[in-house]
Parts: structure tokens; sequence; C-alpha cells
């Protein structure tokens, strides 16, 4: 029995190079990453070499992404929204039933405005997805824009996630969450992981550090950094207090550790910090999985 299982995000350009050495450090599950576009990569070859090298192991794929804005289709992304269809119709074949990435946005227009786009793609992709026995999950970070201004992506603020689901309110339509980005923006993840927990079908582990001691002197306008995107373990968040919340609300999936963003664990430090990050997670979820002793009489409970 594996009950939340604990892995890390990788790109898929490099993924079957890297799985065998996570997995002898015992990592539990991987969601594979693409950047705007699954590019020429053959998603059903792609598909059968990672299962080869996951068999004999309890590792799965938990999720497929591609982070781009399909609402808009230019330059870059003009192949992001065919990726979001591609990766819905061979998701079976990692064996995942959980396709994320940005909702996408209207470059530089207020969230509201990008709302019928939004309803419109993601209303078909939804259909789709639901025919194959796929979830749909928006990753909250905001890419550097704003309520009034930016690109990317709309799923970054619980207001947002409101409308979202008002226009959409499909079953098969969630979250791919993570405290990271909302301490970003100085909001306590705790709270809204109470509030939004039913709808959060992945989590990405990354944490945050902020820095109160430079914003009590400085605000958030001078050239001070005051926050800092960590690896679990390294930041401010209570990842026991986070695995309660999603285990009080059924959550079925998976923590794949985001990498590469921390100042320390870093460059040749890198995977010592996952691996680090790995541990300390497996211990706020209770460590390893002890079945009970089995109890002559009485209900067999402790």
């Amino acid at each position: 029995m594996m009950h939340l299982p604990i892995g890390a995000l990788l790109k898929a350009v490099y993924a079957e190079e890297v799985i065998p050495h996570y997995l002898a450090h015992g990592f539990e599950s991987f969601g594979i990453t693409h950047w705007q576009s699954t590019g020429t990569i053959e998603l059903a070859e792609q598909a059968k070499r990672l299962r080869a090298l996951l068999e004999g192991s309890d590792a799965s794929i938990s999720s497929l992404t591609v982070f781009g804005n399909p609402l808009t289709g230019k330059g870059d992304n003009e192949d992001t929204l065919k990726s979001w269809e591609r990766l819905i119709d061979h998701a079976h074949l990692f064996g995942t039933d959980l396709v994320t990435g940005f909702t996408g946005r209207l470059t530089d227009e207020p969230i509201p405005a990008s709302l019928p786009k939004y309803k419109e793609v993601f209303g078909e992709l939804a259909k789709r997805a639901d025919a194959k026995g796929v979830r749909l999950a928006f990753e909250n970070c905001d890419m550097n824009g704003t309520w009034d201004k930016g690109d990317w992506n709309i799923a970054h603020h619980s207001i947002a996630w409101e409308m979202m689901f008002d226009v959409l309110p499909n079953d098969n339509i969630g979250l791919q969450w993570e405290p990271c980005h909302q301490m970003v923006s100085l909001i306590d993840p705790i709270p809204q992981l109470r509030k939004w927990a039913p709808k959060i079908f992945h989590v990405h582990g990354k944490d945050a550090t902020i820095a109160w001691d430079v914003l009590r002197e400085h605000g958030i306008h001078g050239p001070q950094p005051f926050v800092w995107h960590r690896t679990p373990g390294f930041g401010d968040t209570n990842w026991a207090d986070v695995i309660t919340i999603l285990m009080q609300n059924g959550y079925q999936g998976s923590i794949d550790i985001e990498g590469r963003h921390d100042p320390v664990y870093r460059d040749e430090l890198e995977m010592s910090g996952q691996v680090s990050a790995l541990h300390y997670l497996k211990r706020c979820r209770g460590g390893e999985y002890v079945p009970n002793p089995r109890i002559r009489y009485g209900n067999g409970k402790l």
C-alpha cells in the first residue's frame, strides 16, 4: 500500500535518462512536463519506454503537463492547444488520468476578460477529456502576472478559481496546487488549502521562504528580495499540515517535487536537495506504511 506517493517533476526531454536514478533514491511518482509544446516526441513510444522503466517498481506516472498559453496560440504557444489534446488522447498509455498546465490568458487583459475564451477552449477540452476518463488541472503560478495584466495563466488567485469553476463547473476540472505561488503573493496557503482541497487533483512539492524582516523594513517595491522559492523542508510551509488537510479531504493524488528553484540547493546540490525533500515529505506523511498487527479478538482495530 502506498498512500499519497511522493515523487518528482521531470521534463519529458530527459525523463527517460534520469528516472532510473530517481527510482534508486525511492521516488514514487513522476509528473512529466513539456514547455509550450510536446514537440517531436512520439508520445505513444515514450509511454512504452517510461512504463518499461517503471516495471517492477511501485512508482507511476502521476500527470502529463504542457506549460503554455492555449488561449492565444501565438508565437511559441502556437502548438500549446494541440499539445493539450495530444496529452489527453495519450494519457491512458502513460497510466495516468491527469493532464495539467496553465489556463492561458488574453495577453495584458484583466482576468475577467479571459473567461469567455477560457470557457470556449477548456469547455471543449473537458468534453474530450471526459470521454477518455481524463481529468484536467491548472497550476496556480502567476507567471509574473497580476489581476489586471499578464500572460500565461489566470488560475493564480482564488477569486479567479471561483470565476473559472462558475463558468465551467465540470467535475473533471480542478487545480494543480502548491503553497509556494501563494506565499510569493503573501497569501497564507493553509486556510486556502482547507477551502479548496476537494478541487485539488495534484500537488507540486515546492515551498517558499518569506523574509518578514526585509518586508517590515523595505516593503515590496524596493530592490531587496523578500521571498524565495524553496525545496520542501527548507521553506516556511508546515508540510505535515498540508498532507493532513489533503488526506482529511480524501486526496488521491501525489506530491511531486519541483526542483531547480532553490537559491541554495541547486546546481551541484540539486539532487541532494531533492532527495532531502523526498525524505522530509515522507516523514510528513507519517513515514513508510506500517500495517497494523492482527488482533485475535474484537474488531481488529488498535
